[in-house]
């Protein structure tokens, strides 16, 4: 298990931009897959980027244009960076990882969840 902390939620006007990220202990962070799944009260989690440890990424349609995953493998952390945000992005957002990720199929860790709340 890989211990992954999520920072950089918050409060922003709709049309702002924030950046979250998920700061991963161990060895293995370059060879895993980074995700990032949200989930609104009474919503299932949904996926909404992935990134394979090549960096190849995929985005959920919702966010396409407008969220960009990236990881640094030096500093062993994973970053989603959120613009033109939507009422409709008000989640709480976790950081995932894991040998493949996909919506059907999380990774096997899981960061505690960082809250981002859009406003109207």
């Amino acid at each position: 298990q890989v211990q992954l902390v999520e920072s950089g939620g918050g409060l922003v006007q709709t049309g702002g931009s924030l950046r979250l990220s998920c700061a991963a202990s161990g060895s293995i962070f370059r060879l895993l897959a980074m995700g990032w799944y949200r989930q609104a009260p009474g919503k299932q989690r949904e996926l909404v980027a992935a990134i394979t440890s090549g960096g190849m990424s995929n985005y959920a349609d919702s966010v396409k244009g407008r969220f960009t995953i990236s990881r640094d493998n030096a500093k062993n952390t994973a970053y989603l960076q959120m613009n033109s945000l939507k009422p409709e992005d008000t989640a709480v957002y976790y950081c995932n990882a894991g040998g493949i990720i996909s919506a059907s199929a999380p990774g096997r860790s899981w960061g505690q969840g960082t809250q981002v709340t859009v406003s109207s």
